[in-house]
This record gives structure tokens, C-alpha cells and sequence, in this order.
């Protein structure tokens, strides 16, 4: 029943949305076709197509609610007539055609709607993931480590506001297409970061978020198929969820890229990772920010050991991911980048470059990039203090304690020896 749900409730809270215009009735319509289900299916079985069962008990009931409310406003031949057009638009007789059709426009609307500029990104995300994720509020709570009334609150907040902005549900005109799309591509990017790379907690990794976000990529560059983008994401996102065994140990201490067993990588998931990437090529747009991204995880990806690794492709990734989408953090891994291309006093000289960013003045990866820099340049005290630093700016447990680690190691191996040594 869990899975019927997850896969088939963004189309079908889509397509109840089309036929009474309001998301939040939507949802309940559906929900309450959930509820018969639990009620019927333990007695008389799950039936053979369970997504167009519940499809069909959902429309029902719209049609139910749209016939009780014309009876307040229309006459009965009135009546009649829209009832008949909406059964023909909404409901069509054979079961075999619409009702259990593959995603389609309906869920891209929704993923439109539930990623509307009008939301918080917060916002759009707990809606995201409510809607087209078909996730509960107290796993949406538990993933990003909130309270529960919090994300119910940012969910009913995001309805109320869709509602008074009198969002349309349709797909936006072709001029906004490219900017709404984008904000799509962001939460689901974001929602696949926090799962990756937990920026609080206990765990560094959360992998039903990755899992998530990978499932809603999938099916937006299926509903989205020319655009590049879409499929530079999902390049992105597979061959990083590739690593995911290799990227912590049988304690949950994270273990580094360069220090990872390639053997442990998914090869299915690289695999599946380049076939996105190659999508991009095929279409010859060019490059955008993920698509780029998924180059440089490509390059890694195709590394059988670290040391094969292509760093001088990597800088120069970067150098163009700069280029169109500049920002500290893609100048900070780019830096990284260079250091392992042309040495760590290339790398150094951006990285002090931007101790004065205020964007990264609370960011922890930049005193830990410094770091490693400093370690490697043998300058072991001053890398002391500045994974000390990095750990004070994380708010994940296990990322500090690895901070933690490397700090008193650097700081051991730049002590001046004892007087009797």
C-alpha cells in the first residue's frame, strides 16, 4: 500500500487538482480514495492495477463533490450536461486508457505548482515532497530534523498562499518555462544535498532523501525530455548516489573521496549516470550548471583509483561552471580543483582569496579546504586550528568528529618535540 501511494499520488492529486482547481481538496479527495483502499483491499483483495483503482474511487468522489455542489447553482438540466462533461473529460469509461496511464502532464503541472516562486524554498520543499513524493509530514519532519508541526505549518502555509495567489494549474507560458523549471530542478537538488551531505544530526548521510530525490528526477526529466537540464540532474545524482556505500564505515565515520574503495561505487548507478549525461549531449544545448556538475562527477566516476583521476578536465569543469552559475562555494571547489591539478599552493592562493567572502563566513568547508591545503603544504599547527575551526561551523555530528580527529592529528604532528626526546 506504501508503494501503491508513493508511485501513484502525484498523478493522482494532479489530476483531481485539474478537475476542482484547489490543491488542498485535491489531496483530501485522494486521500480519502487511500482510506477506502485500506478499508477494502485486506477483505477483497488488492486488485490487479491498484493505481487505477484508486485513480478511479478518487475521480469518483470529484465527481461526486462537483455534482453536490451544482446542485446549489444549476438547474437540473444544467446540471446534467457539465456532470456529463465532466465524466467524459475526467473519468473516461475504459479503464484500459487514461486511468493508469504513465505520468503525465497532470504530475508536471503539480511539480510546477508545488515549486511555485510564490513558496519559500522551505516551503517548496515540504510540498514537493508531500505531493509528489507522496511522504508523510512526520517523515518529511524526521528527514530534515524539524519538529512536525513545523512542516505541517510550512504545508498548510504553502496551500493557503498558492490558494490567494490564485496559482493556475496549468503549465507556465513558454517564456516563464525555463525560470520555473529551474526551480524545480533546485528543490529536488536540494532535497538530494541534504540527503547526501546531512548539514545537522547525527548521521552524514540519509538515503531515503537521495532515494527520493533521485525518483522525482527520473520522472521530471521523463515528463521533460528535452531538456537538458533535467537529464544533467539526474546525471548528477546518479553517479553521486553511486558512491553512497563507499562514503561512510561500519561505525558511520565519513570517509573522504580520494580515500574511498571504487570497488564499493554502484557501477549500475554510474552507468545509468553517464546514459543521463549522454542525453545532454545528444540534445547539443550545451551545458548548464548540473550538466556540468555531472561532468566533474563524471571524471571521478571514471577513475578506477584516485590517483587516475583527470583533475586538469576537473579545473577546467569548473572554470566553466563559474562562468555560468558564479558563486563562492563553485570558486571554493574550484580552488580544490586547481590544488590537485597544479599543486596546493595553486589551490591556497584562491582559498585565501576568499577568506574575505561573507558568504563563507560561517561556512565550515571553507577552514576545512584550507586545511587539508595547509596539511599537505606540511604546515601541520596551521591546519590544526583550521579543521579546529571547521569543526566548530558544522552542525552534522559525524562530519565534526572527523574535523575533530584531523585537528588533534595536525596538531601532534607540528608540536615541537619534548625537551627529553
Amino acid at each position: 500500500m506504501d508503494a501503491v501511494w508513493r508511485i501513484e499520488s502525484a498523478r493522482i492529486i494532479g489530476a483531481l487538482t485539474r478537475m476542482v482547481r484547489d490543491l488542498g481538496l485535491a489531496e483530501e479527495l485522494a486521500q480519502d480514495a487511500l482510506v477506502t483502499a485500506l478499508e477494502q483491499w485486506p477483505v477483497k483483495g488488492v486488485p490487479d492495477r491498484p493505481g487505477a483503482w484508486l485513480m478511479a474511487t478518487a475521480k469518483h468522489r470529484a465527481i461526486d463533490l462537483l455534482r453536490h455542489r451544482s446542485l446549489h447553482q444549476r438547474k437540473e438540466a444544467e446540471l446534467t450536461l457539465e456532470i456529463e462533461a465532466q465524466l467524459q473529460d475526467a473519468a473516461p469509461a475504459a479503464p484500459d486508457s487514461r486511468l493508469d496511464d504513465p505520468v503525465g502532464d497532470d504530475t508536471l503541472r503539480l511539480a510546477f505548482i508545488a515549486c511555485h516562486p510564490v513558496l519559500s524554498t522551505d516551503a517548496r520543499i515540504a510540498l514537493t515532497l508531500r505531493l509528489l513524493g507522496g511522504l508523510a509530514t512526520d517523515e518529511i519532519a524526521r528527514a530534515f530534523l524539524v519538529p512536525e508541526p513545523t512542516v505541517a505549518q510550512r504545508i498548510v502555509r504553502a496551500k493557503r498562499t498558492l490558494a490567494e495567489a490564485r496559482v493556475p494549474f496549468e503549465l507556465p507560458p513558454a517564456p516563464e518555462l525555463a525560470q520555473r523549471l529551474s526551480s524545480v530542478l533546485q528543490v529536488i537538488y536540494l532535497i538530494f544535498n541534504e540527503g547526501y551531505s546531512a548539514t545537522a544530526g547525527d548521521d552524514w548521510m540519509r538515503p531515503a532523501l537521495c532515494d527520493e530525490a533521485l525518483r522525482l528526477g527520473r520522472v521530471l526529466a521523463g515528463l521533460a525530455p528535452d531538456e537538458p537540464e533535467a537529464h544533467g540532474l539526474v546525471a548528477l545524482m546518479e553517479i553521486q548516489a553511486s558512491r553512497a556505500r563507499a562514503r561512510i564505515d561500519a561505525a558511520g565515520t565519513p570517509i573522504l573521496l580520494l580515500d574511498q574503495d571504487r570497488s564499493r561505487w554502484d557501477p549500475l548507478l554510474i552507468r545509468r549516470g553517464l546514459a543521463a549525461l549522454a542525453r545532454v549531449d545528444a540534445l547539443a544545448r550545451g551545458y548548464g550548471p548540473y550538466a556540468l556538475q555531472a561532468a566533474i562527477a563524471a571524471c571521478h566516476a571514471r577513475a578506477t583509483r584516485a590517483q587516475d583521476t583527470d583533475w586538469p578536465r576537473i579545473a577546467a569543469l569548473y572554470d566553466a561552471l563559474a562562468q555560468v552559475a558564479p558563486s563562492p562555494v563553485v570558486e571554493l571547489n574550484r580552488a580544490v580543483a586547481l590544488a590537485m591539478a597544479f599543486g596546493p599552493e595553486a589551490g591556497l592562493e584562491r582559498v585565501d582569496a576568499l577568506s574575505s567572502e561573507p558568504l563563507l563566513a560561517n561556512y565550515h568547508l571553507l577552514p576545512s579546504v584550507r586545511g587539508d591545503l595547509l596539511e599537505k603544504l606540511g604546515r601541520h599547527e596551521e591546519a590544526g586550528r583550521e579543521f579546529s575551526r571547521a569543526a566548530s561551523l558544522t552542525r552534522n555530528a559525524r562530519e565534526r568528529a572527523m574535523l575533530l580527529a584531523r585537528a588533534d592529528s595536525n596538531a601532534r604532528t607540528g608540536a615541537p618535540p619534548d625537551a627529553d626526546s
